[in-house]
């Protein structure tokens, strides 16, 4: 690694310089990503084309169960990115080299509309975005050191701040392109804007700290040592809780946009698209987020002790409730009623509160839990609780399509089913929780619990 490079923290209080060009970095792949997600299910229902070039969908159920098994393969690869970063290349080139897979990705689902190009072009996406996500966020962590280590929980604010911009954008913009221009342009854009990240991630290269890779043989050993403790003992707990909110959440983009096709899209005049509803979620997030840290989160502070893991606990049971309204909802759909888009409005404000709490946490959570050298290998735990949970519906949908395309179940039932789901793993997460001992991990030096505390960690 050039002689040029940082690769250690600055000794001060102040901002990391490098910053800016990962938050910039993050807000164009980010649209690029949810742009994409936002028009699949639509694309593969009513654009999809055979190889003859006549229209060749998929039904709604499979549909749905392909966009999971998507999410599952996008959220398994970064075990496998993590690896090639801390054991091999270090975060930077990992970072670079699997951005250029990204956009080819991106490319190849713009330039053919069949189930060739559907299926090379999430298969690239899936192991680029997969690839860089844990080194991504790890990444802005190792440009703090225990001098300015207190600035850390702000900066993964605004870091998952920069994330719902740039969601916010594409998820109103990608499905209406998808409606004027089609499918090339749909899917075009968002590869456009991970060439831009790409440039923008490089452009910063000389002011981030580049922590060196671990090597296979130290990687090895700090793995069997420490890391095989860290794993199992993080890692059951996002198992147990936060893949069932994955499970939950991530069907915002397929049986929530599915459901509605089947509501009142008309609002104040304007006629929305389906998906275009998931642009509520990031626009939420943008007011929730200094909202929470700023007033509700101190508030509370007033009354009792304010955990990372008890607002995980209050997340999780909070995402029960959106579910429940969206079985409501359904119920209002069986009977012949128009229900109006805003009530679905009203289950993605009661997902995303959940979601400050469970996921922002939890991401800055598995940062400061990781050993020094095994930051990305941590961080794919977080991922890797993504994947899992989209198994869940993924297989659940498959189980319950029939031979014509149609459902066995109810669209009612199959709300309750996992609004019960949600509710059992966050009372099982819940005590979990208040057996769990924290350790807290920066780059220049290992802290109590007390000296973080004291830095605002």
């Amino acid at each position: 690694m050039s002689s040029d490079y940082r690769i250690s923290p600055k000794a001060t209080t102040g901002m990391p310089t490098g910053i800016p060009h990962i938050i910039g970095n993050e807000a164009a792949e980010r649209f690029s990503f949810y742009g994409m997600k936002a028009v699949l299910i639509v694309f593969m229902t009513e654009h999809l084309l055979g190889a003859n070039g006549a229209l060749d969908t998929m039904s709604e159920t499979r549909a749905a169960a392909w966009t999971h098994a998507f999410v599952v393969a996008v959220y398994f690869t970064p075990v496998f990115g993590a690896y090639l970063a801390d054991a091999f290349l270090g975060k930077y080139r990992t970072i670079m080299i699997l951005s250029a897979v990204y956009c080819l990705g991106h490319f190849a689902l713009a330039l053919n509309e069949t189930r060739i190009g559907l299926v090379v072009g999430l298969g690239l996406i899936a192991i680029g975005a997969g690839g860089i996500k844990p080194c991504v966020s790890a990444h802005v962590g190792d440009q703090f050191g225990s001098s300015n280590s207190f600035r850390l929980t702000r900066v993964f604010a605004w870091f998952y701040f920069s994330i719902n911009v740039g969601a916010m954008i594409s998820q109103a913009l990608t499905p209406k392109l998808l409606i004027w221009k089609g499918p090339t342009y749909a899917f075009g854009l968002p590869g456009i804007l991970m060439v831009i990240a790409t440039i923008v991630f490089w452009i910063g290269r000389n002011r981030f700290v580049h922590i060196p890779a671990a090597g296979p043989a130290h990687f090895h050993k700090i793995f069997v040592q420490e890391g095989l403790v860290v794993i199992r003992r993080i890692g059951l707990l996002y198992l147990v809780g936060i893949s069932m909110f994955w499970a939950l959440f991530d069907q915002t983009a397929s049986t929530w946009v599915l459901q509605a096709k089947h509501m009142d899209l008309n609002v104040m005049g304007v006629e929305l698209e389906p998906a275009q509803l998931l642009a509520v979620n990031p626009f939420l997030i943008l007011v929730f987020i200094p909202l929470f840290n700023y007033l509700l989160y101190p508030f509370i502070g007033r009354f009792f002790k304010l955990t990372p893991l008890r607002k995980i606990s209050i997340g999780l049971f909070l995402t029960t409730t959106s579910f429940l309204l969206c079985a409501w909802i359904e119920s209002r759909i069986q009977v012949g009623l128009a229900p109006s888009i805003l009530w679905q409005v009203v289950s993605y404000i009661l997902l995303t509160a959940a979601e400050v709490m469970v996921s922002i946490t939890a991401l800055e959570f598995a940062y400061t839990q990781a050993p020094n050298r095994m930051k990305s290998v941590v961080m794919s735990l977080f991922l890797l609780s993504v994947a899992a949970g989209n198994l869940v519906p993924m297989v659940v949908n498959f189980v319950i399509e029939n031979p014509d395309g149609s459902s066995k179940i109810t669209g009612v039932e199959y709300y309750l089913m996992f609004s019960g789901l949600m509710l059992l793993s966050a009372i099982v997460f819940s005590f979990m929780a208040k057996n769990f001992r924290t350790q807290t991990f920066v780059q220049d030096e290992e802290v109590s619990d007390e000296e973080a505390l004291s830095e605002g960690l």
